[in-house]
């Protein structure tokens, strides 16, 4: 007889409350347990203390005898310290890479270190950032210069227009 510390659900439609039970492992969610060991309210909010109750003495006693929590349980049952945490991974097993595309990957990588190291083995590193000061500098030092005669060259075309049109009007 296999045993689990599940969560048996209660509760109105989206309104859930869980109660803790030990269960046979092949019962039906909402069905038949053996012992309830507390009650898990999402609802409420996380620091309240009716979000989980838990008869910790009883739970370290089915622990003790066998019964496997689920995922969601044993997380609940890791914050008192019964349970070791369980890992929970980012990307499933089951939904991983497999083994090509993880090797194709890694040939990748492997270019793109080579690729590196190699552009850093040709530049020495001296004089690298001193090639590099210059280049950055002399295009800060035109671009004034560049906007200077553009800022110039509307008001000159403005005075120009305008001298014509004065012109005419004198005559």
């Amino acid at each position: 007889m296999a045993l689990k510390i599940r969560l048996s659900r209660g509760g109105s439609k989206k309104r859930p409350f869980y109660r803790i039970v030990v269960a046979e492992a092949l019962s039906p969610r909402d069905g038949k347990f053996i012992e309830r060991l507390g009650s898990y309210n999402p609802m409420v909010a996380k620091d309240h203390p009716e979000r989980m109750v838990l008869n910790v003495e009883r739970a370290k006693y089915w622990v003790s005898k066998g019964a496997q929590p689920t995922l969601r349980v044993a997380k609940m049952l890791s914050s008192d310290g019964l349970v070791k945490a369980p890992v929970i991974r980012d990307q499933p097993i089951k939904s991983a890479p497999g083994k090509k595309r993880q090797e194709r990957e890694a040939e990748a990588a492997e270019k793109v270190a080579a690729a590196a190291e190699a552009s850093a083995s040709e530049v020495p590193a001296e004089e690298a950032p001193v090639a590099e000061a210059p280049a950055e500098e002399a295009p800060a030092s035109e671009a004034p210069a560049e906007e200077a005669p553009v800022a110039e060259a509307p008001a000159e075309e403005v005075s120009a227009s305008e001298a014509p049109a004065e012109e005419g009007k004198k005559e």
